[in-house]
């Protein structure tokens, strides 16, 4: 049991440092916006998160 947690934790441990390469080892690196306010494209063609309009009602 606790060798299958141990190879859980470096598992996901490996994954989470293999998502952050360019954030670790490239300076001024930073994770993509994946969000929809953060697409120009989205914005431009009025779409918008309905959690935002939700909040700003």
């Amino acid at each position: 049991m606790a060798t299958q947690i141990l190879i859980v934790i470096l598992l996901v441990g490996v994954a989470v440092a293999l998502l952050g390469v360019k954030v670790f080892f490239v300076k001024g690196g930073r994770f993509p916006n994946t969000h929809i306010h953060g697409n120009p494209e989205m914005r431009k063609r009025g779409i918008t998160c309905a959690k935002d309009e939700e909040f700003y009602k």
